[in-house]
This record gives structure tokens, C-alpha cells and sequence, in this order.
């Protein structure tokens, strides 16, 4: 007992220590290094926001070979991120009471649009913001170019959008045909976010960009992101996984999600500022779980927001033709973190992920000595655990669960579901008997179904994947 007793004095002490700039950046170049490597990028930046303090460190050059190194003024387009402006606007409109989440989505829009429903069930505001209406994809009709996926890809979807407008948008609009019935189904949609800079131009009378300018970036002071750059203003190149470089993206459209907006590491690290302020009431509604879920939930467009080893965590992916970007927050820890590649490709998304998910572990893990995580030994039984930090709100603990090799990596399996010994802490017991002597399972501790649990830098049973696997041999 011994031995856990150090394990769970780790846990729970291990998000509570500073660390020097020194060693901040020290971290940042170890992650970036090897995110490089992963990606292929030939340009990799990094933003941290952590204890009051912001970090920035840009690595590798834009172009191969040319040494044009980013800083924090170098513009990139944003994607996705974009979204969370979007949620942010739609949050104020239902604070300022100018709409309701239980709306019928048509009550803000001009014209006649009796498909926007299925079977007499309309789409609703609810289902808007967690991408559940049951809505195409994309406007203009991409099935065709998606079908296939290459580093021609994005030059076709130019070709498609280039001469798209607000009008043609409105026309298709009055022609797509809901598949199921709204909020029932995820449905990652672009559609569905245009559709709702539209619903705000026509609530506020004003266009979205001056929406944008108004409500977030200037309280933000976000001054360098923006749907159009100015004269002599440089987008940043990026390329694809293959080496080729990358177009622009081309859009007409209200740009609510994403595919117009381009900004700059400097700005961005002022929006996870922003995202962090615990007294912005739009700010914090825009990130409340709406659905009261169990598990995950996507406030107002987020990816996913949820619960970590890190306590609540809500990130968003944006992919752009040519570059990719990761931006997450830590509520819990007043930290936030922002990476951008100039690559973009099949590969990227988990490299970011994974990388993100070590720079905090180095962030939030006091070095120490190595250590059995995860379970430890008691008679004929292994013992799996789960200690959240004190510190942290284990209140938005709903399940703790085991998930490896053993079970095939089902979260819901009901044999492997921990019970609370204590307020923070999780346990199961399981027969020695039914794991095979001398074999190596692999395995993660699970939150809520949802959220699994990275090994910290000091376990000394991982398996050493990019999945940081924790590992069980008898």
C-alpha cells in the first residue's frame, strides 16, 4: 500500500506548482519539435495562456528552405475556430433575450422554408449550436468532391465556391431535405453555421463582420483578425501532407464558419484569454452544457467540452486547406492553449491532438520519480484507480470506467465501470485470474464515457504509442 499511497500523493498534488519561463518554453520546444516531426509541418507555432502569464514560440519557416520564420503577426487562416466567434454571437443574442433556444430556427429567416423541418418537427436554436439539425454538410453540394479526398481537393472546392453568393446559398437553402428528425443525430455541419450568420444579420440588422468587430474582437483587442486582409497584409503559404502548396480558401459567403477568417498567433492567445474570463457571462454561456449531458457536450459549437485529467476542457479543430490549428482551454487551471501547422492532411488532426495533450502534461505533471499508474496490486486482484486532482471540481465526475486490450476498449462495458471510494477517488477490483501472466494489455481510465485519461509524464508503464497508452503486465 505503500507504493499507492506515493501514486495518489502524485495525483493529487500534481497540478498545484509553478513553473519559470525557462522551463515553459523549454516544454513548448520539446512538443513542437515533435509535432513537426509527426506532421510533416515546416512551420510550427505555439500559444500558451497560463497563471496570468501568455507564451508564444514560433518554429521551423513558413517555406522549405527560405527561413521566413512566423511570429506572432503572421497571418493564418483560422477554420473552424471561427465557430467559437459565432457561438459567442449567438450566446449574446439569447442573453439579450433576442432569441430563444427553443426557437424554431425559421422565425429568423426571411421567406418561406417548410423543409427546415421533419415530419412536423422543426429545427430548433438547441440544435443549431450542437450540430444536430439534420442539415447537408455543406452548401454548395460537396458529396461528389469528398468522395474522394487528395491534395486536388481543395482547388475543386474553390472551383465550387467561387461564384457561389448569399443568393444561391438562400435558393439551395429552400431545397435541402432534413434526413432525420432535428436534435436527435450529431451531424457536423458548415451549413448549419451559415445559416446562422444569416439568422444574425437579419436579428441585428447588421452585417456579420461588423457583428464580429462590434461584440468581439475590439473587446478582445483582436485587431489582426478579420474576414479580408488589408493592403499589404501576407497570408502565411501552407501545404498538404504531400509537400503541395496549398490555394486560399474562397468563399462568398457570411464566413460564420470559418472558411473567410484569417488571424494571428497573437491574436488568438487574446481569445483564449477571453474564453477564460469567469465573469463574461456571454463568454460562460456560450460554453454551458445546455443538454445537462452526462458526458461531453458542445456548448455553442465547440468540437467537444468536457471533463480531462486537467478538470472541464473545451477544444476546437480548424482545418484549412493548408494549415491546421488546435485551441483549447483549461477553465479549472485558468489555462488555454493554441498550436498552428502549415499543414493540412488525414495525419494532422491526431497529430495535433496528441500534441496538445502532452504539452499539457508537461504543463500540469511536477517531475518526479516514475511510477505505476493506473492500478496497483492487492492479493489475487488488480486493482485499477483514479484519483482527480483536490483541486479540481470532481463534482462533474458522472462514471470512471477502464477501457484497453482486455475489453476491447468499450467504455460502457459494465464489468469495468470503477465505483467512488471517496470524493476524488475511483476504484475496481478485477481477478488476476482473468488476465493472461506475462502479456502486456494496454488501457486507459475513462470520465463519463467520454474523456480519456492521458498517462502524466511521470507513469512508467506506457506503452510508448502517440496514444500514451497506460499498460497492465502480470
Amino acid at each position: 500500500m505503500k507504493n499507492l499511497s506515493i501514486f495518489l500523493l502524485i495525483l493529487v498534488s500534481a497540478k498545484s506548482f509553478s513553473q519559470s519561463q525557462k522551463e515553459v518554453y523549454s516544454i513548448m520546444e520539446t512538443t513542437a519539435q515533435k509535432l513537426k516531426e509527426k506532421s510533416g509541418a515546416y512551420s510550427v507555432s505555439v500559444g500558451i495562456v497560463k497563471d496570468g502569464k501568455v507564451y508564444t514560440k514560433h518554429f521551423g519557416e513558413i517555406d522549405k528552405g527560405k527561413g521566413n520564420k512566423a511570429d506572432d503577426n503572421t497571418y493564418f487562416e483560422i477554420a473552424s475556430v471561427t465557430k467559437l466567434l459565432t457561438g459567442q454571437l449567438l450566446a449574446q443574442a439569447v442573453l439579450e433575450n433576442k432569441i430563444n433556444l427553443e426557437d424554431d430556427i425559421r422565425k429568423y429567416l426571411k421567406g418561406s422554408y417548410p423543409n427546415l423541418e421533419y415530419n412536423g418537427t422543426p429545427i430548433k436554436i438547441k440544435d443549431l449550436i450542437s450540430y444536430r439539425t439534420a442539415l447537408p454538410r455543406n452548401l454548395p453540394d460537396d458529396i461528389g468532391i469528398r468522395k474522394t479526398m487528395s491534395d486536388e481537393t481543395p482547388f475543386q472546392y474553390n472551383a465550387l465556391g467561387e461564384n457561389y453568393t448569399k443568393d444561391h446559398f438562400k435558393q439551395d437553402l429552400q431545397k435541402v431535405k432534413l434526413d432525420t428528425i432535428p436534435g436527435v443525430k450529431y451531424n457536423y455541419s458548415n451549413l448549419s453555421l451559415e445559416l446562422t450568420g444569416l439568422m444574425l444579420e437579419n436579428i441585428y440588422g447588421k452585417s456579420y463582420e461588423t457583428l464580429l468587430k462590434e461584440n468581439i474582437l475590439s473587446k478582445a483587442g483582436m485587431d489582426h483578425t478579420k474576414l479580408e486582409l488589408g493592403k499589404g497584409e501576407v497570408l502565411a503559404n501552407g501545404y498538404h501532407a504531400s509537400g503541395r502548396l496549398m490555394p486560399k480558401s474562397i468563399s462568398h459567403l457570411w464566413g460564420a464558419s470559418g472558411a473567410r477568417t484569417k488571424s494571428t498567433m497573437g491574436d488568438l492567445v487574446k481569445f483564449l484569454q477571453y474564453e477564460l474570463d469567469s465573469k463574461n457571462s456571454i463568454v460562460q454561456e456560450s460554453q454551458r452544457n445546455i443538454s445537462n449531458s452526462k458526458g461531453d457536450w458542445y456548448g455553442y459549437f465547440w468540437d467537444s467540452y468536457g471533463l480531462s485529467e486537467h478538470g472541464k476542457m473545451g477544444y476546437k479543430h480548424g482545418g484549412a486547406f493548408g494549415d491546421q490549428l488546435w485551441f483549447a482551454i483549461y477553465p479549472e487551471l485558468n489555462t488555454g492553449i493554441c498550436v498552428i501547422v502549415n499543414v493540412s492532411g488525414p495525419d494532422t488532426f491526431p497529430a495535433l491532438y496528441n500534441s496538445v495533450a502532452r504539452l499539457m502534461n508537461g504543463l500540469t505533471t511536477k517531475p518526479g520519480k516514475k511510477e505505476t499508474e493506473g492500478y496497483y496490486l492487492k492479493g489475487d486482484n488488480v486493482v485499477f484507480t483514479y484519483t482527480h486532482p483536490k483541486n479540481l471540481n470532481s463534482k462533474l465526475i458522472n462514471s470512471a470506467s477502464v477501457a484497453g486490450s482486455f475489453n476491447d476498449w468499450k467504455t460502457d462495458n459494465k464489468n469495468y465501470q470503477l465505483t467512488k471510494k471517496e470524493d476524488n477517488r475511483f476504484e475496481l477490483e478485477v481477478p488476476k485470474s482473468g488476465f493472461e501472466k506475462g502479456k502486456t494489455y494496454a488501457f486507459k481510465l475513462v470520465l463519463n464515457g467520454d474523456d480519456w485519461i492521458n498517462a502524466s509524464k511521470n507513469a512508467s508503464n506506457t506503452d510508448g504509442t502517440d496514444d500514451n497508452n497506460l499498460t497492465l503486465k502480470l
